[in-house]
């Protein structure tokens, strides 16, 4: 992978609930999709994805970023 790249996905990259973490939405734009498929994706196939793959952020997590 491009150095390049690798910096852009670590600025990505956040600390919450002590995990690290990527939002929906930059996980959307790094494959080029619109957020809310990237979220249907998940819901509708659970069995791809392990139970701790993603979380809601609360609102005070969500003013700290």
């Amino acid at each position: 992978m491009d150095n390049e790249v690798i910096q852009i996905v670590q600025t990505k990259i956040y600390s919450i609930r002590d995990k690290k973490v990527m939002l929906d939405y930059d996980l959307a734009e790094l494959y080029g999709v619109e957020t809310k498929r990237i979220n249907e994706a998940v819901k509708n196939n659970p069995e791809k994805f392990p139970e701790d793959f993603w979380f809601e952020l609360n609102d005070e997590e969500f003013k700290n970023l």
